[in-house]
């Protein structure tokens, strides 16, 4: 195997880019679709699935591919020359930016939360038991809502979000196909919304929300404001089950 160990990048093209941005999520909502029902069986929200599917598919897979890519460029598992925006920043930078990206996505969200609940009724086929809840019902024993959450505290909060950042903004970003030219980013915005496929009527709001992530951390060729910015994204649900959890008697 030949040592790779220069700065060049080969961009993909734009069927290896489909592929590397579907392939993990079509697993992670396989082991969602199969989950959801055992652990609603068994007393858990769907949101338990959609964890378990974090730690045991979503970690492994991606990280995996990571890992495999550094083997081919570097002879060796690593993610140098795998990984990119890592250039430093002054800790105000971190402040400001981070600060701007989560504004930015909650307005956009919050402005198309309508839309994204008529996609709602689009997708009313999907049973009951496969849709992704975060249990906030007197359904589920408080006991079983906080083994979901401390879960969910860890890995959908920390370490699902840290490596999807190395992964997508990291390793795809960088690499979008020269084909797409200035639609690249948005492209891989789209691709990245499709991925949740566990969330379907939330495509067109995510797509739109990404986008000051994509374009500040691919500006600042910094990968830590997005996985900040990622982390703080993903604790709003946590803290909305957590008050749920903390009014249950």
């Amino acid at each position: 195997m030949t040592n790779i160990t220069d700065d060049v990048i080969r961009k993909h093209t734009v069927l290896e880019s489909f592929l590397y941005h579907m392939g993990p999520g079509i697993l992670i909502g396989a082991g969602f679709y199969l989950l959801a029902p055992i652990l609603r069986s068994a007393g858990y929200p769907s949101i338990m699935a959609m964890i378990s599917s974090a730690i045991f598919i979503l970690v492994p897979v991606e990280l995996g591919i990571l890992l495999w890519e550094g083997k081919q460029r570097n002879g060796k598992l690593s993610f140098e020359n795998v990984v990119r925006y890592r250039k430093p920043l002054p800790w105000h930078q971190y402040l400001l930016w981070v600060l701007v990206i989560f504004i930015a996505a909650g307005a956009i969200i919050t402005l198309l939360s309508p839309v994204s609940a008529a996609m709602e009724s689009w997708f009313n086929w999907i049973p009951e038991p496969l849709r992704l809840e975060l249990g906030l019902s007197s359904e589920f024993s408080q006991g079983k809502l906080i083994q979901t959450y401390a879960l969910h505290f860890v890995f959908i909060i920390f370490v699902a979000p840290t490596v999807e950042e190395w992964y997508f903004r990291g390793f795809l970003l960088p690499r979008m196909p020269e084909a797409l030219s200035w639609a690249g980013p948005l492209f891989h915005s789209f691709l990245f919304a499709l991925y949740h496929v566990w969330s379907p009527s939330m495509i067109l709001a995510r797509t739109l929300a990404l986008l000051p992530l994509i374009y500040i951390v691919r500006w600042k060729e910094n990968l830590g404001l997005g996985i900040i910015a990622h982390w703080l994204i993903n604790s709003i649900d946590f803290f909305v089950g957590l008050g749920f959890i903390l009014t249950m008697t």
